[in-house]
C-alpha cells in the first residue's frame, strides 16, 4: 500500500503544512476562532510512516493560540509514534504586537532547538477593515512599530515569517520584506489568489523580487470557485511558478490518510503538468528540505 502512494510520487515527500490537535491531551484556548475535532499526532504518525513521507512541519494551529504545549507534545513523542527523531518541525503563533512577543518567542526557540522554524502571523480581515489590537492572535496591524520589532526578533532567532493572507496585504508583507531582506517569508495557500482582484495577485508575485520569500502550493480550493480538480486554479499556479520558480515553492496540505494524500497527488500532478520531474522534486520536498534544515 504505502509502495503504491510513493511510487505516485517519487523522491522525499515533505508536507509543510500539518495542523495537529487533541484536545483531550491539551484543551482549546479559551478565546479559540473553532474548535475543529480532534487530529491527534499518533493516527498521523501512522499515516506518514503508511506513505513514506519523509517530513512534516506541525503548522501551530489558531484553536491552541499562543498555547504550544500539544506542538511540544509532538516533538517530545514523534519516537514514540514510530517516526524517527527530528521528523517535525514546528512554526509557533504569538501576538505580533505584543511586547512580550519577542521574549516568549526567544524562549521557545532555545527549548527547541532548530525545530520552530517560523511564527505565524494572519491577515484575513476584509480590506478596508481597521487592525485588530487585542482578541484572537490576528489581524494586527503590520506597519505597527511592533510587529517591526517582532520580525526583527525573528530574523535573529534564524526563523522564518509564515503569511496566512489575502492578496490585499502583500504591499504590507513587501515593506517588512524589504526591512529584513535575510528573513525568509513563506505564503501560505497560494497567497489564496482567487481571494482578491488580479492587480492584488499581481502585487502578490512581485513579491518574488525578495530572493528569501516562498510560495507554498497547499489550500488550493481557496482560490478556486470549480469542484476537484479545481481547473481555474491552474492559471495562478503556472504564475506562481514562473514568478517564483520551483526552488522558492513548497508543497502542504497532503492530507492525513491515503485517500487524501492521493486526491493532493492527482491534484499536484495536474497542477503542475508543465513542470520538469526535477523541478516537480524540488516542490515536493527538496525546497522545503534546504529552507527548513533537514
Amino acid at each position: 500500500m504505502a509502495a503504491a502512494v510513493r511510487g505516485a510520487v517519487r523522491g522525499a515527500v515533505i508536507d509543510t503544512h500539518v495542523h495537529l490537535f487533541d484536545p483531550q491531551r491539551v484543551p482549546y484556548a479559551s478565546g479559540a476562532p473553532y474548535r475543529p475535532a480532534a487530529q491527534p499526532m499518533e493516527a498521523y504518525a501512522k499515516f506518514a510512516l503508511e506513505a513514506g513521507l519523509a517530513h512534516a512541519v506541525i503548522v501551530h494551529p489558531e484553536p491552541y493560540q499562543d498555547d504550544h504545549r500539544y506542538l511540544e507534545y509532538c516533538f517530545a513523542n514523534e519516537r514514540q509514534a514510530g517516526l524517527p527523531a527530528g521528523f517535525f518541525k514546528g512554526t509557533c503563533l504569538f501576538d505580533p504586537i505584543a511586547a512580550e512577543t519577542p521574549g516568549r518567542m526567544e524562549a521557545l526557540v532555545k527549548k527547541h532547538p532548530g525545530r520552530i522554524v517560523a511564527l505565524r502571523i494572519h491577515e484575513v480581515r476584509k480590506p478596508g477593515t481597521p487592525p485588530l489590537t487585542s482578541g484572537p492572535i490576528k489581524d494586527r496591524d503590520l506597519r505597527s512599530p511592533a510587529m517591526i520589532q517582532t520580525w526583527r526578533k525573528a530574523g535573529a532567532l534564524g526563523l522564518g515569517i509564515q503569511m496566512h493572507f489575502l492578496p490585499y496585504y502583500a504591499p504590507g508583507i513587501a515593506d517588512l520584506a524589504g526591512m529584513f531582506p535575510e528573513v525568509p517569508v513563506i505564503l501560505d495557500h497560494l497567497a489564496r489568489a482567487g481571494q482578491g482582484t488580479p492587480e492584488e495577485f499581481a502585487a502578490v508575485l512581485r513579491l518574488a523580487r525578495f530572493p528569501k520569500v516562498y510560495m507554498k502550493y497547499s489550500g488550493v480550493e481557496y482560490s478556486s470557485k470549480l469542484p476537484f480538480p479545481h481547473e481555474d486554479v491552474k492559471p495562478l499556479v503556472r504564475r506562481a511558478f514562473d514568478a517564483f520558480g520551483a526552488e522558492r515553492m513548497l508543497w502542504g496540505t497532503l492530507g492525513y490518510r491515503r485517500d487524501e494524500y492521493e486526491k493532493q497527488t492527482r491534484l499536484f500532478d495536474s497542477m503542475f503538468a508543465f513542470a520538469t520531474e526535477a523541478q516537480r522534486a524540488r516542490i515536493r520536498g527538496a525546497t522545503a528540505a534546504g529552507l527548513f534544515g533537514w
